[in-house]
């Protein structure tokens, strides 16, 4: 008995500050760190991510406004990986022991280099290796995912990057839920109205850096006889070169529309009060540029 409240009380004393109230489950332990930038300032929202000796995720989340994270874990041995906006990946080991503190202290991330700007000059949507996609909720329950088939683009480049434009031209026809009988009334005058409107076109020549590899986009698009602005939020992902040594670009980009804006609804199930689409559709683009010609 004595023995087991001296071991217990031993445990305890290894924690101090505020996390000596912690209450941990029986095996399990605290893993903690705080997240500085080089000038010392902490990071807050960096992802981090606890994985154990398999490489299984454990616990995963984001750092406190003050660039710390604290996690209960079983013990054991754990990897850390700790990523933001900007950054250099960082990386680390950690042991955790029953009813005490594993601390990383303080961990200073590096600033990244960005990645390389495609050249100046004209370049095309490569369709083959580029995806639009969108998804939109069903009677507000399930999520159905589609994709539009057929689309082709523009963009030039200058040599100033937020100087550049682009113009890209989706066939409405081209709708692919995957359910014949699903998109052909999203290709009627419900929906998208094919005949009278037969292509979705976005052009842009607002290209504004938000640091790192973060982009901003904004342009007008043109969908069911509608103009509005739509601002893509693009992560550049730098430029690579394809099977045959062809230099390419690639990013990746989402926005969200409002089916409203577009007056795009099934008039005849609102006027019943049933909203068979959500009010908001998110887009998904997966894109990559070669040189045109």
């Amino acid at each position: 008995m004595i023995g087991r409240w001296l071991g217990s009380r031993t445990k305890r004393m290894q924690r101090t500050g505020p996390l000596a109230a912690v209450q941990t489950p029986p095996n399990a332990g605290v893993l903690s760190c705080r997240v500085l930038d080089p000038v010392n300032e902490p990071v807050p929202n960096a992802e981090f991510t606890v994985s154990d000796t398999m490489g299984r995720k454990v616990v995963g989340g984001g750092t406190d406004p003050f660039g710390s994270f604290v996690a209960t874990v079983p013990a054991g041995e754990y990897r850390l990986a700790v990523s933001a906006e900007g950054y250099t990946p960082y990386r680390a080991s950690a042991t955790v022991t029953e009813d005490s503190l594993a601390s990383l202290g303080e961990v200073t991330l590096q600033v990244a280099q960005p990645p390389e700007l495609p050249a100046a000059g004209d370049w095309e949507i490569e369709p083959a290796h580029s995806s639009i996609g969108f998804t939109a909720r069903h009677i507000g329950l399930a999520r159905i995912h589609g994709r539009f088939n057929s689309f082709a683009g523009a963009v030039r480049i200058a040599d100033e990057m937020e100087q550049s434009a682009m113009h890209v031209v989706i066939d409405a026809a081209s709708i692919d839920t995957n359910v014949k009988m699903r998109d052909d009334h999203l290709r009627s005058a419900d929906f998208l109205d094919v005949q009278r409107f037969p292509t979705l076109e976005f052009y842009s020549d607002r290209f504004t850096h938000r640091g790192g590899n973060r982009w901003a986009v904004t342009g007008a698009l043109s969908l069911h006889g509608v103009t509005r602005t739509v601002t893509l939020d693009a992560e550049y992902l730098g430029i690579g070169n394809g099977m045959e040594g062809e230099v390419r670009a690639a990013c990746r980009a989402t926005t969200e529309l409002h089916r409203d804006d577009f007056t795009v609804s099934w008039q005849t199930m609102l006027a019943r009060g049933i909203a068979v689409v959500g009010p908001s559709i998110k887009i998904d683009l997966d894109v990559q540029i070669v040189p045109k010609g």
